[in-house]
């Protein structure tokens, strides 16, 4: 079998955005570093192929899942990436300010927060660390699934992680928000104190492209669109919950990313309602992944005994 079920699913949703890419590409007329997508389409595509060499020839399933695993997650990033910044300039009208409003009813205000953290240097550095863990997090869990021969909780990882992406992404589009950072401001002191990776800077080069959409789009220069629903969070509930279900190896991811909610708050300029909106998309991505995957190997297994008894006839 060259793909299994939960990898032709990904497969369809890639080619699919890959379609849709193509065709908004020629209809806006954006510009594309082609060489620089290209080679990490080639990185992913060269991934998924030797997945493929191991699976047929080298006979390692555990080799072959995870590389194809992570191919296909280069892949989507990519074209995942490349759609959301050609749904830019924005249809509708950005509800970062009902955002705020509705953390102000919690009791929540992003610059006194970030005001009350760089009286804490020392913890801001360690928060904007623990955010950068995000991505290399999936990678390592990516690995310790697949190459631990869990192949069934790799695939529902994956797919719980493209179905949110999809939420995240069509929420975004009818429901646009940059971010606390991108209405906010922060003193001088603050900025200094706290270094943010997502700062009103940051918030303001959003603003920008929201108003004006992307000429030219280069994997040099992302910037994370989506304030709400916060996909950080996503990730990072991913990260935690996967990694419990292998037993005690899950108590450091659940550490770190207990430790992820104030640094996406901090170093990701979100508002509170952008991380619970997140944990929202995690838990109905979570939910609707192992729906699919069970139809997914139901559907197989119905083929698996259809070839068994035609052959037998």
């Amino acid at each position: 079998m060259a793909f299994l079920p939960a990898e032709r699913f990904i497969i369809l949703i890639l080619a699919t955005f890959a379609l849709l890419d193509a065709c908004l590409l020629v209809l806006k007329g954006v510009g594309i570093d082609v060489t620089g997508y290209a080679s990490l389409i080639a990185c992913g595509a060269f991934l998924v192929g030797l997945g493929q060499f191991y699976r047929h020839v080298r006979r390692n399933d555990r080799i072959a899942v995870t590389s194809i695993a992570a191919g296909l997650f280069v892949l989507f990033t990519i074209v995942g990436s490349i759609f959301n910044y050609l749904l830019l300039p924005l249809r509708f009208q950005p509800i970062d300010p009902v955002l705020a409003r509705f953390d102000a009813a919690l009791g929540f205000r992003w610059p006194d927060f970030v005001t009350w953290a760089s009286q804490y240097p020392s913890a801001g550095i360690v928060l904007q660390m623990i955010y950068a863990t995000s991505l290399p997090q999936l990678v390592v869990i990516l690995l310790i699934l697949g190459l631990g021969g869990r192949t069934r909780l790799l695939h529902h990882f994956l797919m719980t992680g493209v179905i949110g992406a999809l939420m995240a992404i069509i929420c975004w589009f009818f429901f646009p928000s940059f971010g606390a950072s991108s209405i906010y401001g922060l003193s001088p002191a603050v900025t200094e104190a706290v270094p943010l990776a997502v700062g009103p800077h940051y918030g303001a080069q959003l603003v920008e492209l929201g108003r004006n959409g992307a000429t030219y789009l280069t994997p040099r220069n992302v910037l994370g669109l989506i304030g709400f629903p916060s996909f950080h969070t996503v990730m990072a509930a991913m990260s935690a919950c996967f990694m419990l279900r292998c037993g005690p190896l899950g108590l450091p991811f659940l550490l770190l990313n207990v430790l992820m909610m104030p640094a996406i708050l901090i170093q990701g300029g979100h508002n509170l309602a952008d991380v619970l909106g997140g944990l929202l998309v995690f838990g109905v991505a979570y939910a609707l992944a192992d729906a699919a995957l069970r139809q997914l190997e139901r559907t197989q297994r119905q083929l698996s005994t259809g070839i068994v008894a035609t052959a037998a006839v």
